[in-house]
């Protein structure tokens, strides 16, 4: 029997009244100063029928206001969120969890039924921390593989976009960039996920997301131990700047002795050697995808023998080229060329020794030029020695006479006489055309 705020005053004593909602990090917001609206009975909730207070606010900008969808006893008995119904501590679905830990969902479906065991509920919850979660959540505390595995370690802010504007769809919004709505091409109709009921999502039936986690879950590579025994290191990746050494031996000290620790902070790794193997193998189970450290999921892998390292480094161009000779001949390509001879094989141009050109003979470098050493420094109030007189040696055939003295370098040259001109010819008296008589028209004499 529902006891809505508009029916009669049964019951009405156990109606919510609270001061602040439970919700995760992701409803909540990125905004450290939100402003909320309180509605003391504001709505029934949505899984027991009863009255309880309302909260609505903004999670950020750009984002839609959110608001409580559940009480707060039904919200304590699951352990969710009152908005998204995500379990707190995982951020998974109810029927993930449910199955992960092997909980048996013993909430009834009737009405009066219903009524009576919340309000049962109730009564053990005002004796429990407000922080502990109630009912069959609370009596489990093993933690699961898949559980870990899975674990949201960051909020999804993401979820709190606006919804696709209906109006855009269609081509008839006239908000422009205004409109609160997104503006995006809305995904396939007949996609699962787009059918989701908030009361198979608490009950963990018929949850489209939790099926498709699960499927995740059964796909995820595990970490197989190597076959060389003596291997007992582990590789961690992503520790980020917060994690030290200390963070690392106190975390893994649990699973054996360590030998030695030796952290990367330029590449955020470390690497973890145990004394024995077992404590290894025993480490990387209970660590593999499941270690979180500051808000970090860790990666774990096996360490490398550095034996077989270098070992594999020198052989590998002989595997690969038997891995070649094994291989099948593809028709129509030509055959291999032959390799060269031994005596070529360090000659890059494959040039025999007889037609190498020889070498030409290196450039000649004249020696350094060999500076007198200096000259002692005389004492102090001595005037220092001059160089000696110039002395001039001419040879024998330089030599003047005696009492003759050289000219000076710079006297006057005289300048040359004048060339003299050759004598004439007995017969060249007449030497201009106009006195030539046989050119006058006078008739030569005649003998």
């Amino acid at each position: 029997m529902a006891t809505s705020k508009t029916a009669n005053t049964y019951n009405r004593q156990n109606w919510e009244d609270a001061e602040f909602p439970i919700l995760c990090q992701t409803c909540l917001g990125d905004n450290p100063y939100i402003r909320m609206t309180k509605e003391k009975y504001g709505k029934e909730c949505k899984i027991c029928s009863r009255p309880f207070t309302v909260f609505r606010w903004c999670p950020g900008a750009r984002m839609r206001f959110k608001k409580t969808e559940v009480c707060q006893t039904c919200s304590r008995m699951k352990n969710v969120c009152q908005t998204c119904l995500l379990d707190l501590e995982y951020g998974l679905p109810i029927q993930v969890r449910d199955t992960a830990l092997r909980i048996k969902d013993d909430l009834p479906r009737s009405e009066v039924n219903k009524e009576y065991y919340i309000q049962n509920m109730d009564n053990e919850m005002g004796k429990l921390d407000a922080t502990t979660p109630a009912g069959s959540l609370g009596k489990t505390q093993a933690a699961s593989d898949m559980l870990m595995k899975l674990a949201r370690t960051t909020p999804y802010y993401k979820r709190n976009r606006p919804h696709i504007c209906s109006f855009w769809v269609k081509g008839e919004c006239r908000r422009g960039e205004e409109c609160p709505y997104r503006h995006e091409k809305p995904t396939d109709p007949d996609d699962p996920l787009a059918d989701q009921n908030i009361k198979d999502r608490y009950y963990g039936v018929n949850d489209p997301v939790a099926e498709k986690l699960m499927r995740r879950a059964s796909a995820m590579p595990k970490l197989d131990s190597p076959e060389d025994k003596s291997i007992t290191t582990l590789y961690i990746g992503n520790l980020g700047e917060r994690i030290t050494e200390k963070d690392l031996r106190d975390h893994f000290y649990q699973y054996g002795e360590i030998r030695s620790v030796s952290l990367v902070p330029r590449q955020q790794c470390a690497f973890i050697q145990f004394t024995q193997r077992s404590s290894a193998e025993l480490a990387a189970e209970r660590t593999f995808n499941k270690l979180i450290l500051g808000g970090r999921r860790m990666t774990i892998k096996w360490g490398k023998s550095q034996g077989k390292q270098t070992a594999s480094g020198s052989s590998g161009a002989a595997s690969e080229h038997e891995a070649a000779e094994k291989l099948e001949p593809v028709p129509g390509l030509p055959a291999a060329l032959p390799m060269p001879p031994s005596d070529l094989q360090d000659n890059f141009f494959n040039i025999g020794q007889s037609e190498m050109a020889p070498l030409p003979p290196p450039p000649f470098i004249p020696p350094p030029l060999l500076l007198p050493p200096p000259m002692p420094r005389p004492p102090s109030g001595l005037r220092p020695p001059g160089p000696p007189p110039a002395s001039f040696f001419f040879p024998p055939h330089m030599r003047l006479p005696p009492g003759m003295r050289p000219p000076p370098m710079f006297a006057p040259q005289p300048p040359p006489p004048p060339p003299l001109a050759p004598p004439l010819p007995p017969d060249a008296a007449i030497h201009l055309p106009s006195q030539d008589p046989s050119r006058l028209g006078t008739a030569q004499k005649t003998t």
